[in-house]
């Protein structure tokens, strides 16, 4: 992955076959205070003309048409939503529209940008053969599926895993570790588990052999990225985004 820059909006991005991949920082926005400066999440408490804006030029800088991008309302579950349309009105670009409740999005349309909000969960973009993929993988996400149900809907080949919490800050109980116990030692020391790990071990589980990681950390980098874990519930959220080349 390399960083990129346009009008001070920063990103990770990544070539993945037939496909890039977008990793938005939190630089580059009109948002101020917990949700400066990039933040890209209506539910945060940040000011709704700030969010617009800053959606605005994050498509702009990665030059997406905001009218095309799928989002869902995220639920830490495992439903991934298959699209070869925009909705109408788009709750990306369209103030008040209500999205359909989702952690996934995927298409085959060149024309549509599938789009996660995360400040730690993991942002997995998938492509197979003419069509992506852009998963919210949260643990929950995880334990329930979602990186399989996301690979099947396009025949995934490979992935790029986005900035998320790293195993260096991510203490979690007992029953969390324990839903991951099926994929072997390594997944976890003591009470710190290691997320993106989980993840490159489920894709593989999956028959995605080719993963890309950023292996960044949310919570360690605060001038780079919004962290539930870091911040508590008053802080932003940045996006992994993907469209398939036309």
């Amino acid at each position: 992955m390399q960083w990129n820059e346009q009008d001070g909006v920063r990103w990770l991005a990544a070539e993945l076959p037939g496909a890039t991949a977008a990793f938005s920082s939190r630089l580059g926005g009109a948002s101020s205070g917990p949700y400066a400066s990039l933040n890209l999440g209506l539910r945060t408490g940040d000011q709704a003309e700030a969010v617009a804006d800053n959606r605005a030029a994050l498509a702009k800088a990665v030059e997406r048409d905001p009218t095309g991008v799928l989002v869902g309302a995220q639920f830490h579950g495992a439903t991934v939503l298959q699209r070869e349309e925009s909705p109408d009105p788009n709750p990306w670009a369209a103030a008040g529209a209500e999205a359909t409740p989702a952690d996934g999005q995927a298409t085959a349309s060149p024309d549509l940008t599938p789009l996660v909000l995360v400040a730690d969960c993991l942002p997995i973009a998938l492509a197979g053969e003419g069509a992506v993929a852009m998963l919210h993988c949260g643990w929950r996400g995880l334990a329930a599926g979602i990186v399989e149900r996301g690979a099947s809907a396009v025949a995934a080949a490979s992935a790029a895993i986005g900035p998320g919490i790293g195993p260096c800050c991510y203490e979690v109980g007992d029953e969390v570790r324990d839903a991951f116990a099926p994929l072997g030692d390594g997944i976890a020391a003591g009470p710190m588990l290691d997320l993106p790990e989980v993840a490159r071990r489920l894709l593989g589980r999956a028959g995605v052999q080719r993963v890309e990681s950023a292996d960044l950390c949310t919570s360690c980098e605060p001038e780079l990225f919004f962290s539930h874990r870091r911040d508590g519930a008053r802080t932003g959220r940045q996006a992994g985004l993907v469209w398939a080349d036309a």
